[in-house]
């Protein structure tokens, strides 16, 4: 899951005062981190360093990013049984907090099974036996993947705006794929650290309306502020 130098798959330009320069994926460079191989090498480390230490691995944005999720969830009083797909579920971890916080009817799929067989070992070391972990390709999901009440991604949309592949193709796959599992009037939250504000809500204006943009983390570069990381809650018309 995760890059020495970049954890998270983020590859704008490091010392940008803020993402709002940047209008679209072209300037995004093609990137291992795009590619099932890298993830699929990166989870078998992260395994056996699980079996050998007990080490759960990255969490995708930090500890912040899923209690932003969880409070957000709750404040809204979502209904602990509402039907939840984690899109990209790497460790688990994310659906392991949620589980602790009551909810319970909680599905993440990933395309790495060295992911799935991690986040299953994390699960039952930590005593979470709900969850369901399927290999899946979001992009090609099965049929049993729909009618899912919330749809949560943090940082797969990213990823696969990384690929050496057909990135744009990819992009509106995955588009088609989240019309496909949300059931109408579902939630779809996404944290991003590729894609603007805007950007997101052009890409997904199809079908969707924005509710909400979550408060992240600032920072600050000659003078002007932006965010690192842009979170946003859209609803499915």
């Amino acid at each position: 899951m995760e890059d020495a130098g970049n954890p998270h798959g983020c590859e704008r330009q490091k010392d940008a005062p803020s993402q709002s320069q940047f209008l679209s994926s072209d300037e995004f460079q093609p990137s291992k981190l795009g590619t099932k191989e890298y993830w699929d090498h990166a989870y078998e480390r992260e395994l056996q360093s699980f079996y050998d230490s007990g080490d759960v691995g990255e969490i995708w944005f930090g500890e912040e990013s899923m209690d932003r999720i969880i409070t957000w969830l709750e404040l809204q009083k979502i209904p602990k049984d509402a039907a939840l797909l984690d899109i990209g579920t790497g460790n688990g971890y994310f659906l392991i907090e949620l589980a602790k916080s009551g909810f319970t009817n909680l599905t993440g799929i990933d395309n790495s099974s060295p992911a799935v067989e991690l986040a299953k070992a994390i699960a039952e070391k930590e005593d979470v036996v709900t969850l369901k972990l399927l290999v899946e390709d979001f992009l090609h999901p099965s049929p049993n993947l729909s009618q899912y009440e919330i749809c949560i991604d943090k940082g797969t949309f990213d990823a696969i705006s990384l690929s050496p592949d057909h990135p744009a193709e990819k992009l509106s796959l995955y588009q088609q794929a989240l019309h496909c599992v949300l059931k109408d009037g579902g939630l779809f939250l996404i944290t991003s650290c590729n894609w603007t504000k805007e950007e997101l809500i052009s890409h997904f204006n199809e079908g969707f309306e924005l509710l909400q943009e979550l408060p992240t983390p600032k920072f600050q570069f000659g003078g002007k502020t932006g965010h690192s990381v842009t979170a946003l809650v859209f609803k499915w018309k």
